[in-house]
């Protein structure tokens, strides 16, 4: 998973956040400076740790420990320190890692000691003195292996807290999900953790195990996750960690909710007294907003508002804002970069107009408006930062925009609900054949080849099931393409048929299936119950025997061999915080754990199963793209046409306003065409039915006449049916006239004569008829001129459908 969150914080999923971080609330440890065994004087230690060597090993090497310990207590007294700790951190400086066999080697042939057994005996004394809690090496200088990660689990395990390891081992052998490998590394973590701070495995703290992960990140970032998460759960299964401990390790992996503080401080801003006042003003809008709000609007505030105010105008310190900073501000918000794939396949940026424009500039203008009002009841804080608002009333009203976006949507659900059904079947093709793919390869030994669907793979060696392609060579995990495959075809299931958000399919549990009596029949209904989400308000879907189908499958593959489903807890990368252990129905099982899923992972599945069918736009011809509401869209739009009363789909939508839901419904031609035709029978009904009788021969003629009347010498009357000539005959003035192209040239002498006659008039001095020819002369070379305009364009066949072709495209 390498989806980014963008504006909403860190990145989740990327190899940064997978790393366990520290909690305030569980701290690590402190390793003390000294403790009464390292302050012991060198015959007094030497017995401490002969006995340590006498318990941990054979009777029959006890003399050469013996010497390995003395060889080794040699070598602590010739570094500095007053006790033993701080002789052996003053040396573990040049014994880094692996060096530490250099080291020993290097300093028993200065002293002639070059046999061999002299040499591991004094590795063995290090073991000693670490198990007798002589020495605490530092966690970093553990996990690099210098000590053996078997033989310091022994060492431990034997002089330390044999108890304690024993009943580990018993735990995890109880547990199927806990492989050998993970044991075996759970233990050496255990023992690693011992070491570095001391005491017994009950001692360790859920501080502890972060810190020796997050040690063990910074050594070997590429490995040992899975082992993480085993020594994780095999601490919290025992009861060693108390039950306090968050249940799993990725409770750690998540920045949970910030703080006003933390929020604004994440765009460091410069000029301290604006952040300062940011922050206040979050924390006294805080009460009323959930923390996803409250992030979108420290992001408005903070990032797109004030850290680009500074970037462009270094030094600015005050609220008040010139006419030009404003006017530059607003034209760098129009505008957002995008990441766009081209056709070689390359990623690059580009700069498109910010379709929720306005939508940004609404925050600022309340932040303006708030502390106006608020200066009135706490001058003492707020009236210093009173100013002009930069944003006018105008500015921020959303109806053309809201237009807008209802005819974007429109049109995607336009694009998509057509070809559902072609994108339904195509992932359950996908769906079938991951399954037989997978099926086969179980059947299938190492390096033999298998054949589903006349495409031919050989099964690879690799850990897990793997399987490589005969002819491009292409190895996969057919094992994920199944899992991903089956979810794919989970997710569109279950959207398209109960149009619910992507947050409440992932809570959807094994207690959201419930069973209703009707009182009538007695009939027992199956329902779906939506927990709270976006309006904290629950509601009951009825379930079809298709979505019964579903949710069976889901619950059959999630359950597998276990009577129950497990208990998962869900985060919630909205408000970030976790939810309660419960038994989800989109959830897996990842490095032996069952994880829900993440909504960036559900998004990733679902964009894989919508390109793999290759459906493409029938506009522009660009792969189509469906995100989780599209499928809410769909599923509003299809059930109001096909009958459902627009408030009933309100109740299953989980709207509070039905023009939320009807603003949802996408609108099709073809439902516009019969509805203004029911309009029109509606209203025929209503009125008089004299109007509607049957014409009379007389009627009849007279009607035709009409437009026989209506031509005239240099074009056609468009007067209307039963209406007198407002210009008296005077065609030429009307502006009903609709000139004839094939009379051009008699329109124009008209014109011409109406010029000579006004000449006339003005030689002769009849000025009673010269107003009257200039308003003829006006209406002739009107006429002239629409025949101009009307010459100059080109006729285009639009090709216009029939009502039967628009209903056959449209018919799903």
């Amino acid at each position: 998973m390498s989806v980014a969150v963008g504006e909403r914080g860190v990145a989740l999923g990327t190899r940064a956040t997978r790393r366990p971080v520290g909690r305030p609330e569980f701290p690590p440890r402190l390793v003390a400076e000294s403790w009464p065994v390292t302050l012991l004087e060198r015959g007094d230690v030497f017995t401490v740790l002969a006995s340590a060597s006498a318990v941990a090993g054979r009777p029959g090497v006890q003399g050469n420990r013996l010497v390995g310990v003395e060889l080794f207590l040699d070598w602590l007294e010739e570094r500095p320190g007053c006790s033993w700790q701080q002789r052996w951190l003053a040396g573990e400086a040049d014994i880094g890692g692996l060096a530490w066999a250099q080291t020993r080697t290097a300093w028993l042939a200065e002293r002639g000691c070059d046999q061999r057994w002299q040499h591991d005996f004094m590795a063995v004394a290090l073991r000693v003195a670490i198990a007798a809690d002589v020495v605490r090496p530092s966690l970093a200088w553990l996990l690099s292996g210098a000590t053996g990660h078997g033989a310091l689990v022994a060492m431990l395990g034997a002089c330390r807290d044999p108890d304690g390891f024993a009943r580990l081992a018993r735990h995890a052998d109880t547990d199927a999900g806990v492989s050998a490998k993970a044991r075996t590394r759970a233990l050496y973590l255990c023992a690693t953790v011992m070491a570095a701070k001391g005491g017994v495995l009950s001692e360790i703290t859920v501080g502890d195990v972060v810190e020796v992960l997050d040690a063990q990140a910074r050594a070997n970032p590429r490995g040992h996750s899975g082992s993480s998460t085993s020594f994780y759960r095999m601490l919290h299964g025992s009861g060693v960690l108390g039950e306090q401990a968050p249940p799993t390790l990725a409770h750690f992996r998540t920045a949970g909710q910030r703080t006003p503080e933390e929020m604004i401080e994440r765009y460091s801003i410069v000029c301290r007294p604006v952040a300062d006042v940011l922050v206040d003003y979050l924390k006294a809008r805080q009460p009323a907003l959930d923390y996803n709000s409250l992030e979108s609007l420290a992001n408005a505030l903070g990032r797109r508002f004030w850290a680009d105010l500074e970037a462009h105008h270094p030094g600015i310190d005050s609220l008040r804002l010139s006419a030009d900073v404003t006017a530059a501000w607003k034209q760098r918000l129009t505008m957002t970069t995008k990441k766009i794939r081209t056709a070689t396949g390359t990623t690059t940026e580009v700069n498109v107009t910010r379709l929720s424009y306005r939508e940004c500039l609404t925050p600022v203008r309340a932040f303006y408006l708030d502390l106006a009002h608020w200066a009135v009841e706490d001058p003492g804080r707020w009236a210093a930062w009173v100013a002009p608002c930069p944003i006018g009333d105008s500015e921020i009203d959303l109806r053309k925009g809201t237009r807008l976006r209802k005819s974007r949507m429109d049109t995607r659900t336009r694009a998509r609900l057509p070809v559902l059904a072609s994108l339904v079947a195509g992932v359950e093709r996908q769906r079938r054949h991951a399954a037989d793919v997978l099926e086969a390869a179980r059947r299938t030994k190492p390096d033999e080849t298998f054949t589903v669907a006349s495409s031919t793979s050989t099964r690879s060696r690799r850990a897990g099931i793997w399987a490589q392609d005969t002819i491009s060579g292409r190895r996969r995990d057919v094992r994920l393409e199944e899992e991903h495959a089956f979810w794919a075809w989970a997710i569109i299931e279950v959207l398209r048929a109960t149009g619910i958000r992507i947050e409440e399919l992932r809570e959807l549990s094994h207690h959201s299936l419930v069973q209703y009596r009707l009182p009538s029949t007695g009939e027992l209904v199956p329902l779906l119950q939506i927990a709270p989400s976006k309006t904290d308000a629950e509601r009951l879907l009825v379930v079809s025997p298709e979505l019964a189908d579903v949710l069976a499958t889901i619950i059959a593959r999630v359950r597998g061999a276990s009577v129950t489903l497990p208990l998962v807890s869900s985060y919630d990368e909205y408000e970030r915080l976790w939810s309660p252990p419960a038994p989800l129905l989109f959830q897996r099982r990842i490095n032996n754990e069952n994880r829900a899923f993440a909504y960036s992972t559900l998004l990733k599945m679902l964009t894989a199963a919508v390109q793999a069918t290759g459906l493409t736009d029938p506009i522009d011809g660009h792969p189509l793209h469906y995100t989780p509401h599209d499928f809410r869209r769909m599923f509003i739009t299809d059930a109001i046409l096909n009958g459902l009363p627009p408030h009933i789909a309100q109740i299953i939508a989980g709207h509070r306003d039905i023009n939320v839901t009807l603003g949802y419904k996408a609108v099709y031609p073809e439902e516009a065409i019969e509805a203004h035709l029911g309009f029109l029978a509606r209203r025929r009904s209503l009125r008089p039915s004299h109007e509607y009788r049957v014409p009379t021969d007389d009627e009849w003629q007279q009607f035709l006449g009409h437009f026989e009347r209506r031509k005239v010498s240099i074009g056609t009357c468009a007067r209307a049916f039963s209406t007198p000539c407002i210009h008296e005959h005077a065609c030429v003035r009307c502006s009903m006239l609709w000139p004839d192209p094939t009379q051009r040239a008699r329109i124009a002498d008209i014109a011409n004569n109406l010029t000579a006659r006004i000449s006339e008039a003005e030689h002769e001095g009849w000025h009673g008829e010269i107003e009257g020819l200039r308003i003829s002369l006006a209406g002739a070379e009107d006429k002239l001129a629409q025949l101009d305009t009307r010459n100059a364009h080109t006729t285009i066949n639009v090709a216009m459908p029939t009502r039967k072709r628009a209903s056959e495209h449209l018919k799903v």
